[in-house]
């Protein structure tokens, strides 16, 4: 097969620039070159470039709460932003674009469909963003990790393909009981005040040393909390960022996370059971249909934001540790939402299009 060039549109958040990357690594190890559009401010900014990829920027800013004034601003840059998207196409002459949706890839798509470029999207959440539900009846194919979201798209275009997941989180071992129940808790590499609340308000409450926690606070509360995690003398350990965080999957008979669609792929890879908290300002609520669909499965326990708490946190990894095979259950039917090889897969596709 001859070499194309193809466009990734999207950015802001890792969430959508991660998966887009590898991807991309996949395209360029067939042949093919690879062009991001996005902004300078966010994270593909810097992800970007770091992995050798050129960046085209554009100037566009968010729609979803973001309040009248910012909207106004972006509505008025929106015609620019689709210029400068269009003028960057016509450079690079793509064989198809794609999408993991963001802000940034809204000019990018409506500049694509114009010129009549082939648009493939990767929508992993439950329910579509913003930018995708809007553009969904004339993209040429969509790669969902949802049954739920096939009906969004037009028949015959979708494939459950899954999210682009690091190997290592598929090879993690399944985990026998021990004495003492691993519980990790994770709002993410900026953490969770939410939960970093929930975890501290919970120290109290565990009886017997009957567990261990593995927390991750991020950067800004590590300093506050840290030292009055070792004075609680609770069995585990509290770390600010964790780098490895497959060897902290394999290690956790039970994770506490938000449930964006970046952290519920790797549950799903690993087969981890999990109480899942949306993070309440997420876009178009996808964090809460996507835990929605996972505790629909059997995969996850819902908390909403507002009602996690340190007892509730307690309550509810005891409800769940006391009921013999429950989370061995919830671990299963989290496997059942992995799917291998999605970045190989969405490859393919984009060659099929070319």
């Amino acid at each position: 097969m001859s070499a194309k060039t193809f466009v990734m549109a999207g950015g802001g958040s890792g969430g959508h620039v991660i998966p887009g990357l590898a991807v991309a690594r996949e395209l360029r190890a067939r042949g093919h070159s690879v062009v991001f559009i996005g902004t300078a401010r966010g994270l593909e900014a810097k992800l970007v470039p770091a992995e050798h990829f050129p960046l085209e920027l554009i100037e566009i800013g968010g729609l979803k709460r973001v309040g009248l004034k910012k909207t106004l601003s972006t509505l008025g840059e929106l015609p620019f932003s689709i210029w400068q998207a269009s003028r960057i196409l016509g450079k690079a002459k793509p064989a198809a674009v794609f999408s993991m949706g963001g802000y940034a890839a809204g000019p990018v798509l409506l500049a694509a469909l114009w010129r009549r470029i082939p648009v493939v999207v990767m929508e992993p959440n439950a329910v579509p963003g913003f930018t995708h539900r809007h553009v969904a009846r004339f993209v040429a194919r969509a790669l969902v990790s949802f049954e739920s979201t096939v009906k969004w798209f037009p028949a015959g275009r979708t494939e459950v393909t899954g999210l682009p997941v690091r190997e290592e989180f598929f090879a993690v071992p399944a985990k026998a009981r021990g004495r003492k129940l691993t519980v990790l808790i994770t709002g993410g590499s900026q953490g969770s005040r939410t939960l970093n609340r929930a975890a501290e308000a919970s120290w109290p409450l565990w009886k017997g040393g009957m567990v261990r926690l593995i927390h991750q606070t991020g950067a800004a509360a590590y300093e506050e909390i840290a030292p009055r995690f070792r004075a609680s003398g609770i069995d585990g350990e509290v770390t600010a960022f964790i780098s490895d965080m497959p060897r902290a999957f394999a290690e956790a008979d039970l994770v506490v996370s938000r449930s964006g669609m970046g952290a519920v792929s790797e549950l799903a890879a690993a087969g981890k059971p999990s109480i899942l908290v949306p993070l309440p300002t997420a876009s178009d609520q996808h964090q809460l249909r996507n835990a929605e669909a996972f505790e629909k499965a059997g995969a996850a326990r819902l908390v909403l934001d507002a009602e996690m708490s340190g007892e509730r946190l307690a309550s509810e990894v005891m409800r769940m540790a006391t009921e013999p095979g429950l989370l061995e259950k919830m671990g299963a039917a989290a496997r059942g939402f992995a799917k291998a090889g999605a970045a190989r897969r969405a490859a393919e596709v984009l060659e099929s299009l070319g």
